[in-house]
């Protein structure tokens, strides 16, 4: 049921008064004003509930009036409606008295249009979310008119402001709080912060030229006036300038440099916190957003920043304290359950992760909801209690302002005060309305009190009694390496107690814990007694070996402090790092090389699951959503850490026995090739912007990019492992000429472009690392070629230059981004080239010399050794084999180059009757085993070479293969 079928009484007999006297108004304003029943209804709701509607009402009956006949009360106001509203009430502005004239006519400006959202509001003729955008969207276009029109009128006195470069020096107006969020409730302060582009000066006029600082400090104070001083007629909206640098003391405005480096030097962490919703209001908006992408780094660590725990513990503490101080409990919005907790609950997860989650970057506390329990970091029904709550606290603060226009959040003290106020919320009673009320705040008290408490990070405790507790925190302040040390280890269970307290030294002498500020130290000293303590709990039969990890995994990253931060936070992750290192040293070391992914390990849920193909595009869409198109560094810094966290994934699930082995290299290949496309689009739209489209066709058909990726070896082949290289080829289609954007560019030299970019994008060392190792060698003429071929340019090498090698590569080969058109262009030349009859003699003797010639080189066999890879009997004698049998039959049987991969190239020798079913089954038996024990040695940073006697079966049964198809008597 709508309000305005809620019955009024007993404010009905108000509402109704209340509406003849507006009417009589309209008469005596010449409007003959006719009302349907419904609008009639909805008036008087809002005349009885609100005096600010009613008064204004009456002093603007013609108004009002024309708005109900136009229907303009109804219409959704955008931002560019109510500027071209502003600006047309302001046309005849000018002369010595445009001041005075401009702070009228806002202040008219004002009260209209919000006597119209009030009216709306309270006969529920406007939903929650448009009253807050429209409000804050009064007050942005009220600035920005009112900027505009000081600025020009202090540059015809003092003129231009101009930089050392004679550029022109802009003014920034940044809103914060709910004014940056597009929340602003109806009778709210608005928060600024005031900018400007350069120092400099002006270029002079009657009033003489004056330095930037001098004439952006009296531009902003007259801002400041004209938008918030106090008059006959009101104020537009009142101004609070104290969350500036320095604050109170600091001065009105400073240029983009002084900003940034107060923010670099001297920045608090309630500073970051109140920059959350920065937005550009005023003035030049582009310059703001550019100050605002310099100020990120500030906000938005690029790293989980767990180091802001205790800092945001500090803020709670302070709100606690302040609700229980002042006697908050009838306050909505600072009292316990108000509004403040929802936003405080939000803002704590993007302070944390909004650096390396450019998702949670959102101004908005309700997108920011619903981001957290998208990605996990709340549930869903947190989601919808917090969401529920906020609706429902927003709206009560707004009837609590639109009753007088004034900033209040408190309830009504008197019964009668809260009888109207229950009854303009749709409630019949007042006990119906405070029951919702209490619901709501508890709901929203219960999560605040469980934010960054013990249960919310699952902070741990070390399993030992108090004696104990304080011996280990002794031992890890390196001076008690005594008997009794040696007693304690052995008895929370270490076998080697000697051992643990080397390492443990070894740690403690380190030049990183040496270089640690006191913060790092003291993190260090209680992080130390928990992993001894979990690791003697956890590790099973070896917490000595998983100690030495983990004490290594420290060396790495203990100049982080937020690393150890969260590992101290969180019992969870300790556990996770625990049962990873100590099933994996490569996953120890990974950690170790990228300290990000200690985040994953909060997060079972997704830890073990890696992602398919289409969820992974999909999450790395998100990610990039919420960075700017032209931020290429922090493009790289997201597609690593993407990367990153879903290798470890991929690596969990592995060694948990969740995948199997062809899952797990078919997941590593869903991501390279997720990567590939995400790195070519990122390039493709670089260069485009720039340069344009280049022409590209194919047989006549018209190709879209015209660009395509070839991948050979363990990608093509679909068997990625977890530090293989990617060996790329890259193609291209263009029919010549220029690309048709602003800057043309020959199309060849184009793609040549394109590939550089894609290779600098996916091999370059940032701060979080490289993508891959890309290697280009199998491009046509090797190093010596063009880093990008014409499709038409390859076939010729194939098929006239090519060395065998090169054709047995090509069995491997398959086209995984890029142009689909191209792709298909390149399937059927491979199709052609692996098609061509060959002289099997000839073939076969260019395959075993070729086989030859790698084992010498790289066979690490021998001293009782067996390389798995390289030695007779190995792998690579499989792969050969494999290849030579493609390349000797495909010209009889076509099935044979339709797919890359040796396990089901094997099964098809099978169906074309070129090997017996027993041979070609233990053949692909042999190469899984293989490829699983090389996996594991990987896994455990081992070569893939084992003892002379493992695996003896399978050698004999690969040897005898190999000497059937290729050393025939």
């Amino acid at each position: 049921m709508s309000n305005t079928e809620k019955s009024l009484s007993p404010f009905e007999s108000l509402g109704r008064q209340r509406l003849e006297s507006f009417r009589e108004a309209c008469l005596q304003a010449g409007c003959n004003l006719r009302l349907g029943s419904s609008t009639a209804m909805g008036l008087a709701r809002a005349f009885a509930f609100s005096e600010f509607a009613f008064r204004s009402a009456l002093g603007s009956a013609a108004v009002l009036a024309a708005m109900i006949e136009d229907g303009s009360l109804w219409q959704h106001h955008e931002a560019g409606r109510l500027d071209r509203l502003l600006r047309s009430q302001l046309a005849d502005l000018g002369g010595s008295d445009w001041s005075s004239t401009l702070a009228g006519t806002l202040r008219r400006f004002r009260k209209n249009q919000m006597l119209r959202i009030a009216v709306c509001d309270i006969a529920g003729w406007m939903p929650l979310d448009q009253v807050l955008a429209e409000v804050s969207d009064v007050a942005q276009v009220c600035l920005q008119v009112a900027s505009e029109t000081i600025f020009r009128n202090m540059a015809a006195r003092f003129g231009n402001p101009l930089d050392g470069k004679m550029r022109p020096v802009v003014p920034v107006v940044l809103g914060l709080g709910k004014l940056g969020g597009r929340e602003l409730n109806f009778s709210s302060d608005i928060d600024l912060v005031f900018a400007y582009s350069r120092e400099g000066e002006t270029s002079g006029g009657p009033g003489g030229s004056i330095g930037c600082e001098e004439f952006f400090q009296r531009f902003f104070r007259e801002l400041i006036r004209a938008i918030g001083r106090n008059s006959a007629e009101g104020f537009v909206f009142r101004v609070d300038t104290r969350l500036r640098p320095f604050g109170e003391v600091g001065p009105l405005a400073m240029s983009f440099s002084r900003i940034e480096d107060y923010y670099q030097r001297q920045g608090r962490e309630w500073e970051r916190y109140a920059l959350i919703k920065a937005r550009a209001v005023a003035g030049d908006l582009e310059a703001g957003r550019r100050l605002l992408r310099r100020l990120k780094p500030f906000v938005y660590r690029r790293y989980l920043d767990y180091g802001v725990f205790e800092a945001l513990r500090e803020m709670k503490a302070k709100i606690m304290a302040e609700v229980r101080a002042r006697g908050l409990e009838d306050d909505i919005k600072l009292g316990p359950g108000g509004i403040r907790e929802i936003e405080f609950f939000g803002q704590v997860f993007q302070l944390l992760r909004g650096g390396v989650q450019p998702a949670f970057q959102r101004r908005s506390i309700l997108k920011t909801l619903a981001c957290l329990a998208e990605h996990g970091a709340i549930d869903s029904q947190t989601m919808v209690e917090l969401t529920e709550a906020y609706r429902f606290l927003r709206i009560v603060e707004n009837r609590l302002q639109q009753r007088e226009d004034r900033q209040t959040h408190k309830l009504p003290p008197d019964e009668q005060g809260r009888l109207r106020l229950a009854f303009s919320l749709g409630f019949a009673t007042v006990a119906d309305f405070e029951k919702a009320l209490d619901r709501h705040r508890g709901r929203v008290q219960r999560h605040f009190d469980f934010l960054l408490d013990e249960g919310c990070t699952k902070r741990g405790r070390v399993r030992a009694d108090d004696a104990e507790q304080d011996a280990l925190a002794r031992l890890c302040m390196g001076g008690d390496l005594d008997q009794s040390a040696h007693s304690l280890l052995d008895k929370l269970g270490y076998q080697q107690p000697a051992k643990v307290l080397e390492v443990l030294d070894k740690l403690l002498t380190s030049p990183g814990v040496k270089r640690l500020s006191q913060a790092g130290r003291i993190k260090l000293r209680r992080l130390l007694p928990l992993l001894i303590s979990d690791v003697a709990a956890h590790a099973g039969s070896e917490p000595e070996l998983v100690f030495s990890r983990l004490m290594d995994l420290l060396t790495n990253i203990v100049g982080r402090v937020p690393y150890l931060a969260l590992l101290i936070e969180s019992a969870t992750a300790r556990a996770h790092l625990i049962r990873l290192t100590g099933a994996s040293s490569w996953i120890a070391r990974y950690v170790a090389r990228h300290p990000v992914l200690l985040d994953e390990l909060m997060d079972p849920r997704t830890l073990y699951e890696p992602l398919t193909r289409s969820s992974l595009a999909e999450e790395l869409e998100r990610g990039m959503d919420a960075l700017a198109q032209d931020d290429l560094e922090q493009q790289m810094d997201v597609l690593r850490v993407f990367k990153q966290v879903n290798t470890l994934r991929v690596a969990a699930a592995d060694i948990t026995g969740v995948l199997p082995l062809m899952k797990v290299s078919d997941r590593l290949s869903d991501l390279a090739e997720t990567v590939l496309e995400k790195v070519l689009d990122l390039c493709w739209r670089q260069l485009t912007e720039r340069h344009g489209r280049p022409k590209a066709s194919l047989a006549g058909t018209e190709c879209g990019r015209g660009f395509a990726v070839v991948a050979y070896g363990k990608l093509g082949g679909l068997e990625l492992g977890y530090g293989s290289d990617l060996d790329l080829v890259f193609l291209h289609s263009a029919i010549g000429g220029t690309t048709d954007g602003p800057r043309p560019m020959d199309c060849a030299h184009f793609y040549a472009r394109l590939g550089q970019r894609m290779l600098h994008m996916l091999t370059a060392h940032t701060a979080a690392g490289i993508l891959y190792q890309a290697d280009m060698r199998l491009r046509p003429s090797g190093d010596s070629g063009m880093l990008v071929s014409h499709l038409e340019a390859f076939a010729r090498y194939q098929e006239e230059s090519a060395w065998t090698w090169e054709h047995q590569a090509l069995v491997r080969a398959r086209a995984v981004a890029g142009d689909p058109v191209l792709q298909e262009g390149f399937q059927k030349v491979r199709r052609r080239i692996l098609t061509i009859e060959r002289d099997p003699d000839h073939l076969r003797s260019e395959v075993v010399r070729m086989r030859e010639k790698l084992r010498q080189a790289q066979d690490k066999s021998g001293s009782g050794r067996f390389d798995l890879k390289q030695g007779f009997g190995g792998m690579v004698d499989i792969e050969f084999l494999v290849q030579y049998l493609v390349l000797q039959h495909a010209f009889r049987f076509k099935q044979l180059v339709r797919w890359p991969d040796n396990v089901r190239l094997l099964q098809s020798f099978t169906e074309a009757g070129l090997m017996d079913p027993e041979t070609a089954y233990l053949l692909r038996r042999a190469y899984l085993i293989y490829r699983a024990q090389a996996h594991r040695c990987n896994l455990q940073e081992r070569p893939a070479i084992v003892e002379d006697g493992h695996f003896e079966g399978l050698r004999r049964t690969v040897q005898a293969a190999w000497r059937a198809f290729m050393l025939p008597a």
